[in-house]
């Protein structure tokens, strides 16, 4: 964590934005992005509470650049949506992908101590702040730090440039296996094999950077067997259409959330 003063990141996170266009003036915009970036570097993070939505009051370690729209409570609306009217207290909330785990942290709270969850993050920094964020508001889950893929087996990924992420939320799995300093070997594991020992899901949220086709083929036979609730982020045509499609074909009807995430739900 970066050693900014919290009172500075913190008025940063709150007031910087209606700001960010003059960083696009010739030479001004230059010295802006200077100045902000001796105020607070890009991996300052701040612990604040959600000020409002169904998370208001939970804490999250955010950053102090990225952060706005989790302090308001405003990431995702569809998707928290989503969760508010499908998950039940005593439910079993799966998060593929789950980052600083904001979605973990509002299935916790809808799902209540009855309930389970169970979360995944490979890279290895995100995953500290997700287990940091849990820790703080009391929730308990089962956290992997692996990457849900089509089967259990060793799998090359490529973290985020922080200069372009200040969240590393661009993470992904490298199919490409272009071995790089940022890319790291991560344990992957299917969600059928993953619930042979593990409690079935109820509800799954799945952003996982382009990977969403191979994480749903190694999950034939939970969704044929426990027909959980899916919200998914489709990451390009072609896995949108695919996967709408296998959804489908495994009785489930889809509908859109925003632009770019799918809801499907058993028939």
């Amino acid at each position: 964590m970066a050693t900014s003063s919290p009172r500075v990141a913190k008025a940063f996170l709150r007031y910087a934005s209606p700001f960010s266009k003059l960083r696009t003036i010739p030479v001004f915009g230059g010295l802006l992005r200077k100045t902000s970036r001796a105020l607070v570097a890009l991996d300052t993070l701040v612990w604040v509470q959600i000020e409002q939505g169904p998370g208001a009051g939970l804490w999250v370690c955010v950053n102090a650049r990225t952060g706005r729209h989790v302090l308001r409570g405003e990431a995702e609306p569809r998707v928290q949506e989503a969760l508010m009217e499908h998950l039940q207290p005593g439910m079993t909330f799966y998060d593929l992908g789950a980052n600083i785990g904001f979605f973990s942290l509002l299935a916790g709270r809808f799902v209540g101590p009855t309930g389970h969850l169970c979360v995944f993050e490979p890279d290895p920094v995100m995953f500290e702040r997700l287990r940091l964020n849990l820790a703080r508001n009391g929730i308990q889950a089962i956290a992997e730090r692996k990457a849900v893929w089509s089967q259990t087996t060793e799998v090359p990924f490529a973290c985020a440039d922080v200069t372009i992420s200040c969240d590393r939320g661009l993470g992904h799995v490298a199919t490409d296996c272009d071995l790089t300093e940022s890319v790291i070997r991560v344990e992957g594991i299917s969600l059928d094999d993953f619930c042979n020992s593990h409690q079935t899901p109820d509800f799954i949220k799945c952003d996982v950077e382009g990977a969403e086709y191979e994480v749903f083929r190694g999950a034939s036979e939970v969704l044929r067997r426990a027909h959980p609730t899916i919200v998914c982020e489709m990451h390009s045509t072609e896995n949108h259409f695919a996967l709408t499609r296998y959804f489908l074909d495994l009785g489930y009807r889809c509908s859109l959330l925003g632009e770019n995430h799918v809801l499907a739900v058993f028939n």
